[in-house]
């Protein structure tokens, strides 16, 4: 089960960061050798981030390349033939769920969690069937590559609809979503009040691209403590009235709100045992 709240990614190309991004803390570490590193520097950076797998997997990811690109295909083919491979791998730019078919076939019966990245309209139309595939763990909304297919701003109103299909198909798929990052490094209030709307809107997790991100994440999308406390208070009372619609701190108290503080309880314990 993927119970990871924060996601930070760092290039793959440099491995001297690598130490430094795993002690940021966040729940997951993601090798990218994507977007974030330059054609000329795929190779070192595929064999840098097996090499640091190699030394462990636990809590360290790696995103491949698409897997309709050459760099992806040499990406699949080396993690095909490493002896240990990482906890996930995120695969970008996904438009059908047979892409998945794909990186499942090409890692076989141990292949990791899979994490694919809705970045297109096309991917956006298929997004049920990508959040279904029995491999993937989770999916991640990438509004940076989606907001350059609509020509708009990355911000929160021009993706709000795309937010809300990923949403939605998750729900259906009952997989977690993760949100993209917030590419404003030095705007703290921006980063807090859109892990806020992020987790109203449903999403279980957002991705960080750097260390100091990740205490403000975690802090959002992780049950508060008073969440906690009011959670186990309600299922006390509804378990007390019978399992039947009670008053409740001035609302009322039925089954759908039971499923969510029984959510609230369940994203605790994932949390606290992981």
């Amino acid at each position: 089960m993927f119970v990871a709240a924060s996601l930070l990614f760092v290039p793959g190309s440099r491995p001297d960061r690598f130490a430094k991004a795993k002690a940021g803390g966040a729940d997951l570490t993601v090798i990218d050798l994507e977007d974030a590193v330059a054609a000329e520097d795929k190779a070192s950076a595929r064999g840098a981030a097996l090499a640091q797998v190699a030394e462990g997997p636990a809590g360290w990811a790696v995103r491949i390349n698409g897997v309709a690109t050459a760099f992806g295909v040499r990406d699949l083919a080396a993690l095909s033939e490493c002896g240990t491979l990482p906890e996930t791998v995120l695969v970008p730019m996904v438009e059908t769920a047979a892409e998945l078919d794909v990186v499942a076939g090409a890692l076989g019966d141990d292949c990791p969690d899979l994490v694919p990245l809705i970045e297109t309209p096309r991917g956006l139309r298929h997004a049920l069937e990508i959040a279904a595939h029995a491999r993937v763990a989770a999916v991640m909304f990438g509004g940076g590559d989606f907001s350059g297919e609509l020509g708009v701003d990355l911000a929160w109103e021009p993706l709000l609809a795309a937010r809300h299909h990923v949403i939605l198909a998750c729900a259906e798929a009952r997989k977690p979503a993760i949100d993209v990052p917030y590419i404003s490094l030095d705007d703290e209030t921006g980063l807090a009040d859109e892990c806020g709307r992020a987790r109203r809107l449903g999403f279980s997790a957002k991705a960080a691209i750097h260390p100091r991100q990740v205490p403000a994440i975690k802090g959002a999308f992780a049950p508060s403590a008073a969440d906690v406390a009011e959670a186990r208070e309600a299922l006390d009372a509804y378990e007390a009235g019978g399992g039947r619609a009670i008053r409740f701190k001035g609302r009322m108290l039925e089954a759908p709100f039971i499923k969510k503080y029984r959510a609230v309880l369940a994203r605790h314990e994932e949390q606290t045992n992981a």
